[in-house]
């Protein structure tokens, strides 16, 4: 076991600096990380000396790549406490960045995913480099995309939020910035520059991301935002699986062949989960709400199975249970998202 913090914070001048430090994970967060990121910000709220935050990580492999799945799957085997703290926790933080009063700035450098996903699109300024890869691949493990998804995947134009979350698809920095994931490009090369000028003058961040802005090249989600925009307006999981048979493109093909390997489940809760995030205006209503999914799902068959198929035996051959859309009722998803008892809810930070 390393000495090191998993998360060393600390003031440079007129900025607060949170560094994830867990590399050998890819810094997926655990409870401890949690903590120390919300002392920090928390301390650093009332400090004048305090001008903007900077969130990034050490090492070269990646910004985050999501929560302690591992943690989450052998406590929803057993009793599920040690996993709904950790999500009434990680939530908490994800709705202090959401309101944050001080500018934010995300080095979204490498792998950026599920919980990466949730410390970084809270932040005004979030960079991306040509080693970004952004997911959110939850139905792929019975998960369902939260840390936020329900709030911002609602909100991106097009359907393009509701197809990363089903589909789970992989995008790099030309398409987050296409759709707004990322606010800038920076060669990876550039970051050590650009974080020396912004520790020097946070007041110019703005004029500093331009100048070190690069070129991500073209999207390549371009060229098929009409057929996501058109195909997954389905009023339903199974509507937009029946638009994609009927389109029968190479492109929609694809994405059929996709979905038939996520958790029907799964994709149903985050079907609801955006539905109903997309007409919420409060953040931390979309939070309460995926607090009573997380709550529910972490001990439901298709995510212990979905663990065991992709992280434990890698075996990739998940049963889900029920096996197919057809079979997932609206009673079930109704009672994923139901109200919990009035002391298990979920707050916001008092």
């Amino acid at each position: 076991m390393s000495d090191e913090p998993e998360v060393i914070t600390r003031v440079e001048g007129k900025v607060g600096r949170i560094t994830l430090n867990r590399p050998q994970a890819l810094h997926a967060l655990t409870s401890n990380m949690i903590a120390l990121m919300t002392q920090a910000l928390l301390a650093w709220i009332d400090n004048p000396g305090v001008r903007l935050v900077l969130i990034d990580h050490s090492g070269e492999r990646g910004f985050c790549a999501g929560g302690d799945i591992r943690m989450l799957a052998e406590s929803g085997a057993g009793d599920g406490r040690e996993a709904r703290e950790f999500f009434f926790t990680e939530y908490r933080l994800n709705s202090l960045l959401h309101d944050y009063p001080k500018p934010l700035v995300a080095i979204m450098d490498g792998i950026t995913m599920g919980g990466g996903v949730g410390l970084s699109r809270p932040c005004r300024y979030r960079v991306a480099t040509e080693r970004t890869t952004f997911a959110m691949p939850e139905t792929g493990i019975g998960l369902f995309p939260d840390v936020g998804g329900g709030w911002y995947l609602s909100r991106m134009s097009d359907h393009i939020g509701l197809w990363l979350a089903l589909t789970g698809a992989r995008i790099k920095a030309a398409d987050c910035e296409l759709t707004g994931l990322a606010t800038d490009y920076v060669e990876s090369s550039q970051l050590p520059a650009l974080k020396a000028a912004i520790l020097a003058e946070p007041s110019a961040i703005e004029t500093i991301l331009t100048e070190f802005e690069g070129d991500a090249g073209r999207p390549p989600l371009a060229a098929h935002q009409d057929e996501i925009a058109r195909l997954f307006a389905g009023d339903s999981v199974e509507a937009i699986a029946a638009n994609l048979k009927a389109a029968d493109t190479d492109w929609a093909r694809e994405q059929l062949a996709v979905l038939a390997t996520k958790s029907p489940q799964t994709m149903k809760v985050a079907f609801r989960q955006l539905k109903l995030g997309g007409a919420m205006t409060r953040f931390a209503d979309n939070m309460a709400m995926e607090y009573r999914i997380g709550a529910r799902v972490v001990q439901r068959h298709d995510f212990l199975e979905g663990v065991r198929a992709v992280i434990v035996d890698k075996d990739n051959a998940p049963k889900w249970d029920p096996p197919t859309l057809e079979a997932v009722s609206e009673t079930l998803i109704d009672g994923i998202f139901a109200p919990l008892p009035s002391t298990e809810e979920w707050t916001p930070l008092p």
